[in-house]
């Protein structure tokens, strides 16, 4: 029956296949969301070459020209690839076994990350910023082989390691006598400000993107307080120093009031999480411009998924002293005009139901529209990649995604792509790879 509806929906989207060395691609759209203006467009003609945008324009325009649609979704609303700025694909999903990271090995944690990345771009999430792994650099093989089309999944940037101080928030605690991590697993480890930009250093140089800095305690992490801060402003601005020298920039994990308010001073490009935000943290924000990604979905997830499958006393705790804050925290950084990015910490729950966090997004603050543009040309701005990233028009990479009905009113449409394009190719339809 499945297997029945997914060619139905196929053949409802594809209308004639281009050739297989074709350059270009012509897709119409029955309504296309333009998430800069904020304005539906009807019936629209999308021009792709070379898996970038060409043109756009009424389909009513092309009078004189008979080409059929390459791509028939005239009766989708279209929108631009899905972006989340807080993913983890590589590895297992967080359980209750703290040492469950040991008990892999590094072939079986990137063919796990493939595995999610397939999920992921089959949900609409073209591009994600994936924000740490416990093994270093297993990322970077991950976004090379999709960039080289060996495997197939959402255009990643990456932070090869998590920067933490020793027994920190990026660190594999609370493991059982005798039992201790493997060097692979410790390359971000820096224990001064000295030892920040050794670690930056290395870490771009193997190939990360950007740095992860984890300037507080974490929740999931076993011996660490989210409230705690773990690195000062001078040690988290030694680290967005060294990164700013060679092109880069800094994200922090950042719960406490503290911890933010020092990494915002020093200069970091987003706060991720944000869970104890005050309004000093909110007015720095605002004042240098700081991104806010906050995972506001991911809480409930926790709750559950812990009292499911008996994660730690301390964990449960610690996740409940965090959830509500962190909302009415998100709430109050929205009303007052703060930068927000889409980000949904994938990896502790599911991946390919990033999109669930949507409607959390409005429930505290947000319009659709808002929620919308906080995962496309938003985010493509938190990535500094707004000029080819984000929004349908000439001249961005053409990732496209269709959506049955219209996620202006109801953004839980989000939830059910029924086809995706990256780079100018159809990979998926009706959440399965075609490729």
């Amino acid at each position: 029956m499945a297997q029945a509806a997914a060619a139905t929906v196929a053949a409802g989207l594809v209308l004639a296949a281009p050739p297989a060395l074709a350059e270009t691609l012509l897709v119409r759209a029955g309504h296309l969301l333009d998430v800069e203006r904020g304005i539906v467009l009807v019936d629209q003609a999308i021009g792709i070459v070379d898996g970038r945008i060409a043109a756009t324009g009424p389909w009513a325009d092309r009078a004189a020209d008979a080409r059929p649609p390459d791509i028939d979704w005239s009766a989708y609303t279209v929108l631009p690839g899905l972006i989340d700025l807080h993913t983890h694909l590589i590895g297992d999903l967080f359980g209750a076994d703290p040492a469950q990271p040991l008990r892999s090995s590094p072939a079986r944690e990137v063919l796990l990350g493939a595995a999610h990345a397939r999920q992921t771009l089959a949900a609409g999430f073209t591009t994600v910023r994936d924000v740490g792994s416990y093994r270093a650099f297993l990322d970077v093989e991950l976004r090379d082989a999709i960039n080289a089309g060996l495997v197939p999944g959402p255009r990643m940037f990456v932070a090869g390691a998590y920067v933490t101080v020793s027994g920190g928030g990026g660190e594999v605690t609370g493991l059982p006598p005798g039992l201790t991590p493997a060097a692979d697993m410790r390359r971000g480890v820096a224990d001064s400000a000295d030892e920040i930009r050794q670690r930056v250093r290395e870490l771009l140089a193997g190939g990360a993107d950007f740095i992860k800095i984890i300037a507080t305690g974490a929740v999931l992490t076993e011996g660490t307080e989210p409230g705690a801060s773990e690195y000062d402003e001078s040690e988290l601005r030694a680290a967005v120093e060294e990164a700013a020298r060679a092109g880069s920039y800094v994200v922090a994990h950042a719960h406490g009031a503290r911890g933010i308010h020092d990494a915002v001073r020093a200069g970091v490009r987003s706060i991720e999480h944000g869970s104890l935000l005050d309004d000093e943290g909110i007015r720095l924000m605002r004042e240098h411009g700081t991104w806010l990604v906050a995972d506001v979905y991911n809480g409930d997830y926790i709750a559950a998924a812990g009292r499911r499958e008996g994660w730690s006393a301390a964990v449960m705790r610690k996740n409940e002293e965090t959830t509500d804050a962190q909302r009415e925290g998100f709430r109050r950084a929205v009303r007052a005009g703060v930068l927000i990015g889409f980000g949904t910490d994938s990896g502790v729950y599911p991946h390919g139901e990033n999109a669930r966090q949507f409607a959390y997004m409005v429930r505290y603050g947000m319009s659709p529209l808002e929620t919308i543009r906080a995962a496309t040309s938003g985010a493509a701005t938190a990535l500094g990649r707004q000029h080819e990233l984000g929004s349908v028009a000439p001249g961005q990479r053409a990732d496209l995604i269709a959506v049955s009905g219209d996620p202006l009113e109801d953004v839980e449409q989000l939830r059910q792509v029924a086809a995706v394009i990256k780079d100018g190719r159809l990979v998926a339809v009706a959440g399965r790879l075609i490729q």
